[in-house]
């Protein structure tokens, strides 16, 4: 039986006040420090291609757009992985593909952070951070050890499984180590759920705002959603501003879910703004892998790169990164610098005055935050995707080399992507010196977890519902 709106209502405005009140509590006890702030804004499922500054002209993504002005702007950026949970775990452990906790997005219901794992947010919050994240974790769920609040966030609101992500209208969000309680949300639709993870973002820095403090909003916009609950996968409240736009009804849904995520950035950006934090915070915005390929041809979601989710063609890992920290990251600038999600714990922790975990993968970007070349960057990135699936495959960028390998006995493919950005050509029979040094890096950047045997296939039960 389903309670009446303005139950609903009552319920919900008293249930975000305690939240307001139990954070408030906990800034007061964080002393203020001169460590800059961190605010990360991970898009899911969003593609290379879809943002005006990337490339987009029938989707207006403004308020992005002016953080690539007032900021930088990445070409050569990389995710963690082809798929939501790998990517996520490599940007929380400064592990690449290989090594990190978590390799694929299944089983859905595995406790993929262990107490031995160390996140970013850990090493921050004993730096003297007040950690908080919103959105989508996918790293542990409730009553785990791999839970966002157990690995370092002191506040975490929205989805610590990734199915029940899927859910816009859902009828709870995971609040710390309890519920924010939604009854008929399902049915009723009165509480949209990037609404709710938005006004927590902002009342999460208004609180924050005298102590160093690091944001992980990892928004599920523009991932698509249940069809159980729109026709199209792709829920909205309302197609605004694309409404009367001569398009298929479900490319308008997606350009407003893209609208509805920029309008929220411009929000976020405008609030470091009236605080007079512009000087001591830097902003990020990405995306946590590239764009799905069900999305309306015409966006060219990926823009010049070949592939889409859960490929490890450009398209699936190669993803929009953009950095704004007034007066300190130079405006207006375009890099080419080749950075990746595991760079980011030791990016932050020099930022913190901190050491990052020795096991790590990642270095330091921060020179090329300010604009400047990396003077040792990476001899190669690694990805992997399909353990517990029908096929393995892997990749390897090294220099302006990418190889990829589509399962464990086919040949490695070899491209050149400053002359082949869109992996046309497979140039592997004229340089087989090269393939053999990917060989090479394959066969040793992966180690082994028991928790994902390849060509096993997994076959638990992955539906949240039946967890609840």
């Amino acid at each position: 039986m389903y309670s009446h709106p303005n139950n609903i209502i009552i319920c919900f405005t008293v249930a975000l006040f305690s939240l307001g009140n139990a954070d408030q509590i906990r800034a007061q006890d964080t002393p203020a420090e001169s460590k800059p702030n961190i605010i990360f804004i991970m898009a899911d499922d969003l593609g290379y291609g879809d943002l005006g500054s990337y490339g987009q002209s029938k989707i207006q993504t403004p308020h992005i757009d002016r953080l690539a002005k007032e900021g930088i702007r990445f070409t050569q950026a990389y995710a963690g992985g082809p798929a939501c949970t790998p990517s996520r775990s490599v940007l929380m452990t400064g592990q690449h593909n290989g090594h990190t906790a978590a390799r694929d997005n299944i089983p859905h219901y595995h406790t993929y952070l262990q107490k031995e794992d160390t996140t970013v947010a850990e090493v921050l919050q004993e730096a003297g951070y007040r950690t908080g994240g919103v959105g989508k974790w996918s790293l542990g769920d409730a009553g785990t050890v791999g839970r966002a609040t157990n690995q370092g966030f002191d506040m975490w609101l929205g989805y610590l499984n990734q199915d029940h992500a899927h859910y816009y209208y859902t009828e709870y969000l995971d609040y710390n180590e309890r519920r924010l309680e939604l009854p008929g949300n399902t049915v009723l639709r009165e509480h949209y759920s990037h609404d709710i993870l938005t006004n927590k973002a902002l009342q999460f820095i208004r609180k924050s705002k005298d102590a160093p403090f690091f944001l992980y909003a990892a928004f599920t916009l523009p991932h698509f959603s249940s069809e159980s609950e729109d026709e199209h996968g792709l829920t909205v409240p309302s197609t605004d501003p694309y409404t009367d736009k001569d398009w298929p009804e479900s490319a308008r849904k997606y350009a407003a879910m893209i609208h509805m995520i920029d309008r929220d950035v411009g929000r976020i950006v405008d609030l470091v703004d009236e605080l007079g934090l512009g000087k001591e915070t830097l902003i990020i915005f990405t995306s946590d892998n590239g764009g799905h390929p069900t999305i309306w041809k015409a966006f060219d979601t990926n823009g010049p790169l070949r592939g889409y989710k859960r490929n490890l063609t450009e398209g699936g890992i190669r993803v929009p990164f953009i950095a704004r920290w007034t007066g300190t990251v130079p405006a207006g600038r375009v890099s080419n610098e080749v950075i990746s999600f595991q760079d980011m714990m030791p990016t932050f922790t020099e930022l913190a005055g901190t050491a990052s975990p020795r096991d790590i993968d990642g270095i330091s970007v921060l020179a090329a935050l300010m604009g400047d070349p990396i003077k040792e960057p990476h001899d190669f990135l690694y990805w992997d995707y399909g353990h517990t699936r029908d096929r393995y495959d892997q990749a390897v960028r090294m220099g302006a080399w990418k190889g990829i390998r589509l399962g464990e006995e086919s040949e490695i493919r070899l491209y050149h992507l400053e002359k082949d950005i869109a992996e046309k050509n497979n140039v592997a029979d004229q340089y087989p010196g090269v393939v053999r040094e990917i060989d090479e890096i394959m066969e040793t950047a992966y180690e082994p977890d028991e928790r994902y045997p390849i060509g096993e296939e997994y076959t638990g039960d992955p539906i949240w519902r039946k967890h609840q």
